[in-house]
Order: structure tokens, then sequence, then C-alpha cells
């Protein structure tokens, strides 16, 4: 490998490639290293020069200052040169030595060899022992080249300028959780329901609909672009409701995503493509993914006021003057029902006069629905937002998971729609969504939308589902209850303890701040998300009165 790379280059720094600048190469026939005495040539690289150059075997008289059969060429090197060329402490010392020694030599102890020839021999020499002591080095490795074992201070790498990412604010909750090992911890991190004994819960009815799939020797053969066909009809009919305008006139172009995040990501980038320049309206706060979407898109966003850190509720008089404020033509991102981090919904009232402003700013409404029937119970009720802005003829965006609903967290199914003006327009728009889709990740996966289309077809199946539905929100109601109960009841200060109940779905906002969830985490081993959100579906009624300790004390006692 070295005779080839010698063939090709003249072997000095100012002319090698890059992965030869910063490489070591020490061959010596002496110290340490022993070479065979049938050896021919050797190379040893300065720190800032590297020469090819030739001895003869022990017998003969070739030798550089006590190391016979050692020869090498010296420079000057810069010490910060130096530390950059031998990253080890001992290789340095062991180069300086051969370096020191040849330098000294006579010229015609070292007769130069311009260029390593092909059939140049090396010695069986083995070198590897010369950093045994530096085995821990990350720089070093050892290169076998035929019949020779060399060491190598390998290049820093082509990354180094790459940092470390900081662990997701959200999904990084679970991690530190899993590393606590006190019985009392909480994992109040992550949105994922668990049963009252705290364990993962898989819906009755999703295994249902999974053996009907074994039955029925359903294939894992490629979906298309768009999805399972059967899934994007039952969605979208979900959605809007099955009678809804927008289905029987084909203005809705609906395909298969990746749960919601994967559906954000397609409309964001339609978003980029075609409406050059628009902003998003983001509401503050927001669910901790909505930016890094947007911003990975090159959409830029901004935000508007929504919740109200004095009532611990909806600021919307902020929220209207904010929509009314932004540049006409925004677009503005919408959570369904059950608004994530807060819990806190407008009023049916609030979404009329929320509709009302976008309309006259010729907005267009964006919903995140992430948690239709999971919110209330009722499909249809958690859908009313939506069904309002499309009953008024408008063009909207809604991106919808079923991670929450069915409990299909790992299957990432969800969907993008967009309600367009004419079934002409929706197909092309749908067409601009499967173009997009395809360099993405080509085609979604199938077992979750078979799932989904499934239940959703299937009478009987989708009676259940509603039941089981039903359950899990009414279970997240009733520790709700709890925790108001023991807050008020276990608080002596006379706080207001009410905007827990009414908020919805399975969040609750506390209200405290980072150094108060700091506390929640290091005190009382309660994990959850710096801006004091915590899910109450990875709660108890069992643990209830704990947590109302854990708030009471960080509240009232850590500013």
């Amino acid at each position: 490998w070295l005779a080839q790379q010698a063939t090709h280059h003249r072997l000095r720094t100012n002319r090698l490639s890059p992965p030869f600048h910063s490489s070591l190469l020490l061959y010596s026939s002496h110290l340490p290293i022993q070479a065979a005495e049938n050896s021919s040539s050797s190379i040893a690289i300065s720190p800032n020069t590297v020469e090819s150059r030739h001895f003869s075997p022990l017998s003969r008289s070739h030798q550089a200052k006590g190391f016979p059969g050692t020869s090498c060429s010296h420079r000057a090197a810069s010490p910060a040169l130096r530390n950059l060329i031998f990253p080890s402490s001992l290789c340095f010392q062991m180069a300086s030595s051969v370096i020191s020694a040849a330098a000294s030599a006579s010229p015609s102890a070292c007769p130069v060899t311009d260029l390593l020839k092909g059939k140049a021999k090396l010695g069986s020499g083995n070198v590897g022992s010369l950093f045994i002591k530096d085995k821990g080095n990350p720089f070093l490795n050892s290169k076998s080249c035929g019949r020779i074992t060399m060491a190598v201070a390998v290049n820093v790498s082509r990354f180094e300028a790459i940092t470390m990412a900081p662990p997701d604010p959200i999904l990084g909750v679970s991690e530190a959780f899993k590393a606590d090992n006190d019985e009392k911890k909480l994992n109040l991190g992550v949105g994922a329901y668990r049963t009252e004994e705290l364990q993962p819960y898989v819906l009755d009815v999703v295994k249902k609909a999974e053996n009907l799939m074994l039955e029925r020797g359903e294939n894992k053969e490629y979906l298309p672009i768009e999805g399972l066909a059967a899934f994007n009809k039952a969605t979208a009919e979900l959605l809007f409701g099955a009678d809804s305008p927008v289905i029987s006139e084909q203005r809705v172009a609906t395909i298969q995503g990746l749960s919601g995040t994967g559906s954000l990501r397609l409309a964001a980038v339609l978003i980029e493509r075609y409406f050059p320049g628009a902003k998003v309206l983001i509401s503050s706060p927001t669910w901790g993914n909505h930016k890094n979407i947007f911003n990975d898109a090159r959409v830029p966003w901004s935000e508007y006021r929504y919740y109200d850190p004095k009532t611990v509720g909806l600021d919307f008089e902020g929220m209207i003057e904010d929509i009314k404020a932004a540049p006409e033509g925004s677009f503005v991102l919408l959570h369904g029902c059950a608004h994530n981090p807060t819990g806190i919904d407008p009023t049916p009232e609030q979404w009329e006069k929320i509709a009302d402003v976008i309309q006259e700013k010729n907005h267009i409404p964006f919903f995140d629905v992430a948690y239709q029937g999971f919110a209330s119970g009722s499909l249809d009720q958690d859908a009313a937002s939506v069904r309002l802005f499309a009953a008024r003829g408008m063009e909207i965006f809604v991106a919808q998971s079923y991670s929450k609903n069915l409990g299909l967290y790992s299957e990432r199914i969800g969907a993008i729609n967009v309600v367009c003006s004419s079934s002409d327009t929706a197909a092309r728009v749908k067409s601009q969504l499967k173009r997009i889709a395809r360099p993405m990740y080509s085609n979604p996966p199938i077992h979750g939308a078979r799932i989904v289309a499934n239940v959703v077809g299937d009478p009987a199946l989708f009676g259940e589902w509603k039941a089981e539905m039903e359950m899990m929100a009414g279970r997240i109601k009733g520790v709700r209850q709890k925790l108001y109960d023991s807050l008020t009841s276990k608080d002596k200060s006379g706080k207001d303890w009410s905007f827990i109940l009414k908020q919805i779905g399975m969040f609750s906002f506390t209200g405290l701040n980072k150094i108060q969830s700091d506390n929640m985490t290091n005190k009382w081993h309660v994990y959850m998300t710096k801006d004091g959100r915590i899910s109450l579906a990875g709660l108890n009624l069992a643990k209830c009165e704990y947590l109302a300790d854990a708030i009471i004390d960080s509240y009232h006692n850590v500013s």
C-alpha cells in the first residue's frame, strides 16, 4: 500500500494527499523495534517533512549515531505542529530520538532515494510494540503492510466540527427516568397512556384488528406513495364527517403520513415550495417539535399569544390581536383539541371568533389534530373546530395522528389533509404531496394503516374503539379530579387550583417554571418537561397525593 502511494507521490508533506498530512510512520532498526537483516528501506516522517531513504542491512556500516541501519530526514517544526503530528508523548519522544540521530549523521551515511520503487521491500520488524503503553490513544492505529506492522497516527476526524446535540426536551425525560433507581419516581414527561398500574396499554380493538389481518393473510407489499387507500378514505371521513361536502365533492387531498410529525413535515415542505416567504403563526407555548419541523423545512414562523400565566388560562384577546397583526396570507397553526402543552382549549364561541379573524385576514388555518376522541372521549366533539372551518368553505390544512387515540405510538400512522376550493385543485395538491413524500421516505408503512382501516371500517370494531377511548379519557379525567382534590386539601395557602379542572386531555399545565420543575425532578423524582407540563396519562389515583406534595413544595418553596 505504501509503495503504491510512493510511486505516485513525491513523499513531501506539501505534495501528499490529505490523509497523509498528519500521519506518522516510524521505522527504526534499533530502539524497541527490531529490524530483520534483509530489510532494505525504511520511512521516517518528521514533524514537517516526509522523505524516503535507503539503508543497508545491519551487517553494513550505514549507521546513524548508534542506531544501525537507520536514517531519516529532519527539519525544525513548531511545537504546535509537533503536537498535531505526534499526539502521543511516547510517540513524539521516539520520533525525536530518531530524528536527532539522523540529523547529525553525515550525508554519506544517509543516501537519499527520491522515490520508493514498487519493488522496495519492507522489513519484517514489528513496530506495534512501540505503542503498547499508548493503546488508549485514539489517534493511534496499527496497520499491517505486508510483512511489517506500522503504527499510524490517525488523522483528526473529518467530523470533528460536529457538536453534541442536546437531548430532546420530551423524549430525553424518559431516558433520565430510566436511570433513576428511586422507587417513588414518576414519569410524567412523554404523552403515552398508562393503565392504573402505570403499565403500557395495547387497546383490545387493536389486537382484534391485527388478528383480522392474520386471518386474511394480508401481505407486506409496498403501498402507493399516498398510502393505503382504505385508510385515507377512513381518516378523512373520521375527521370531516362522512356526509361532509368536503368528502362528497372530493375537495380534500389526503395522503398517509408518518404520524403527526411526518404529516406536519409534508405540509411544511409544501408551504416552503408554493408559498415562498409565507409565515406560520405558532401558539406560545406549543408542542416542542413544531418549531423544529418548520425550521428544518426553512419555513419562517412567529408566535401568537395563547397562554396567560396570570390566570393559567387562555389569553384570548392577545391571541386575536396577534392573528390580526400577522401579514395577510399567513398560516395559523391551531391545535384542534386538547392543546399541547397547556390543555387549554377555546370555547365554541371563541372558535367562531378565531375563524372570523382568519377569514378577514385571508389567512390559512393549519390544524394539528393529535387527540381526536382522546380529549373528550367523543370523536365528533373533538373534531368540531376543524368541521367549523371546513363548513365555512375555507381552504385548510389538517395533520392527523393515531398515536394517542389508538395507542399506535410506534406504528407512525397519520395523515395530512388539504381542503381545497375544487376537486381539480385537490388533485394537483395531492400530486405535489406525493412528489414531496417520494424522496423523503418513498412510501409509508402498512401495518398501522391497516389497523386503522380495519377498526374504522368494521362497525363492531368501531363501536368497541369508541368505548375504549371513552374509558381512557374517563380515567384521565378521574386522575385530574383526584389531583385537584389533593392539591386543594393539602395546600393551606388558599391558592386556587381550579385551572387544573378547566384543562382538557392528557396534559396539565401546572404553572411551574423551569427552576420549580427541576425541583420536582431533583427532590421528588417526578420527571416532567421543563415548561411545567405533566402527563396525567402517566399518573394513577394512588400517586396523586404524592404528586400534590411535590407540586405544593415546588410552587411555594422554590422561586
